[in-house]
């Protein structure tokens, strides 16, 4: 199985320049956690906001949600993946980097599609790869004190 065959389509972006009050907006009408961050110029993906984001770079530092631009709290680590890509591919990417959300890029840079873990449950009948998967992204990484 295929990344686009599993992925949402044409997710809702926002850019650089938008505001945490209007990415939290989009988040309530679309019933969605994540939103890819565009380049105003390129629109090619730059980074991602989640809704912890939001909660924790917003209203747990008591900041103005209007004020307060996307800029300043998005990560700027993408973990994507190809619309051709293998589902496991994906898997993998959700256990090493520990998310539960990946972008799909096209061979532009331009999102596609969003994949997240409830996608894997919801469509793919492999319940002890998803369990895995899940796991993966869920277990605690061990610290490595020098």
């Amino acid at each position: 199985m295929k990344c686009k065959d599993i992925m949402t389509r044409n997710p809702k972006s926002v850019t650089l320049s938008s505001t945490a009050m209007q990415t939290a907006h989009l988040m309530k009408n679309e019933n969605i956690g994540i939103v890819p961050v565009v380049d105003e110029k390129s629109q090619k993906v730059v980074g991602v906001v989640t809704d912890r984001d939001l909660c924790l770079g917003v209203v747990a530092e008591g900041k103005n949600p209007s004020m307060t631009k996307v800029l300043e709290l998005m990560s700027g680590r993408v973990i994507s993946c190809l619309p051709d890509d293998d589902i496991h591919k994906v898997e993998l990417l959700m256990k090493e980097h520990q998310v539960r959300r990946i972008t799909v890029v096209d061979q532009n840079g331009y999102c596609v599609g969003i994949i997240s873990s409830g996608d894997l449950a919801l469509r793919v009948d492999q319940p002890k790869e998803i369990y895995e998967t899940v796991r993966g992204i869920a277990k605690p990484k061990k610290l490595i004190i020098a």
